[in-house]
């Protein structure tokens, strides 16, 4: 028999596991333990439209969202033509990464404590960016903020979406969720 791999829970996972749950049990007045909030998964969206003409920036962007996320981009590709932007059905124009599990609280944790704070002239995430059902989606400007990525390697500058889905059936719920893990959104008044 081969012994049991001990790999270490993250510790943004371990902190809510721990205090965040049984903490927002009693702020959202929920009966049930397993009725509180928790991240679902979260979705780096990085568009590049002028691949169409250089495929070169859409290699680099997926070497840069493998740097971040540690997982492979899948390419997304157009749905239908569109003459004006010089697009046609079918060409590759960004990629996509949906992370889940334990790679997800490592980079939800990278994302509060490091990203985040590297943003440039930064005032707090816009508190109204949820979806109706506690799901939250920001845009970042550029890929420098993440410490992975080194500076003097980059082609271009680019972009990203990213979304943060959570269980929670509400915005406040939502918004309950990401506060107790410290997020910055922007005071009201700024």
């Amino acid at each position: 028999m081969t012994p049991a791999s001990t790999t270490e829970r993250p510790r943004l996972k371990v902190r809510y596991d721990n205090e965040i749950r049984a903490q927002l049990k009693d702020t959202l007045g929920v009966p049930n333990i397993m009725m509180v909030p928790t991240l679902e998964k979260i979705v780096i969206n990085m568009g590049v439209g002028r691949a169409t003409q250089q495929q070169s920036l859409l290699e680099g962007a997926v070497k840069d969202l493998t740097i971040i996320t540690g997982q492979k981009p899948l390419v997304t590709r157009a749905k239908k033509s569109i003459a004006g932007f010089k697009l046609r059905e079918g060409n590759a124009i960004g990629c996509k990464v949906t992370l889940r599990g334990d790679r997800m609280w490592e980079f939800f944790d990278r994302l509060i404590s490091l990203a985040i704070p590297r943003i440039r002239d930064f005032r707090g995430l816009n508190p109204a960016s949820f979806d109706g059902r506690g799901d939250y989606t920001f845009g970042v400007t550029e890929q420098l903020i993440f410490p992975e990525i080194d500076y003097d390697r980059v082609d271009s500058v680019r972009g990203m979406d990213i979304t943060i889905v959570t269980t929670a059936q509400s915005n406040a719920a939502g918004r309950a969720l990401l506060d107790a893990f410290g997020f910055p959104f922007r005071r009201e008044g700024q």
